[in-house]
């Protein structure tokens, strides 16, 4: 017969308790529609308690967030092994999932919660970015970008964000199509680059070097193949000859 006799929780296990309960209270709504009351209650503790461990929701929400923010950027790791489509492919797939999983946090942090201003929390999320920014060039094999490749990438980092934010918004293009999406965007971004630098150009065709026809890169090639004959159709513009307005 059990004697409902609760276990007492050292400090550090307490902290991280409720972290974790405010982190997923956080992840179906926003940080500014959750109380302390309903975090202890979660927690199953005392209002006062709460205030024990964390001097205010503002570093809770922190602690949460920084937690929140060592996973997504584990999102971004992904073995060095095989076609840089299909590993784009699977960060993807894991981002939309972190994403899916803490939707209304994730849109709060990134369009402001309760610590908007926060040095911290500003800090917090630009490791984020550097991380997946640091990953991208791991995949890529360079550790020192050139300044358009540090421009591509960071853009594409960028776009994933806002991708996400819009499509919590209303979910109404499948998710499935937004990943490979991003990955053809990731692909589009590197070409546009090529077509006016050489180096880029380079690391286009290092990216697309064993990239197999059914894969990520493959599928947007023939998707493109497919508009060429509409293509044709479109007038190019003329450049004026020298000396002629």
């Amino acid at each position: 017969m059990t004697t409902g006799v609760r276990r007492r929780m050292g400090v550090e296990e307490r902290r991280q308790q409720l972290i974790g309960v405010a982190l997923e209270l956080f992840s179906h709504r926003s940080p500014d529609d959750v109380s302390i009351d309903e975090i202890a209650a979660a927690a199953g503790i005392s209002r006062p308690l709460v205030y024990h461990y964390f001097p205010g929701k503002q570093s809770l929400y922190e602690a949460a967030l920084r937690r929140a923010a060592d996973e997504l950027a584990g999102r971004f790791e992904e073995p060095h092994d095989g076609p840089l489509g299909a590993r784009l492919l699977r960060v993807m797939g894991r981002f939309f999932d972190f994403v899916d999983e803490h939707g209304p946090g994730f849109s709060a942090l990134m369009r402001g919660g309760p610590a908007v201003g926060s040095s911290t929390t500003n800090a917090m999320i630009d490791e984020v970015r550097q991380a997946a920014f640091e990953q991208i060039l791991a995949h890529l094999g360079i550790e020192t970008p050139s300044a358009r490749l540090e421009l591509v990438v960071r853009s594409w980092v960028s776009l994933a964000e806002s991708t996400a934010l819009l499509w919590l918004d209303g979910r109404s293009i499948p998710r499935a199509e937004l990943e490979l999406q991003l990955v053809h965007d990731f692909a589009a971004l590197a070409a546009v680059s090529a077509a006016y630098d050489e180096e880029m150009a380079g690391v286009l065709v290092a990216m697309l070097a064993d990239e197999p026809a059914e894969g990520p890169f493959g599928d947007l090639v023939t998707r493109l193949l497919a508009l060429a004959p509409a293509l044709t159709q479109v007038p190019v513009p003329r450049t004026p000859a020298p000396g002629r307005d």
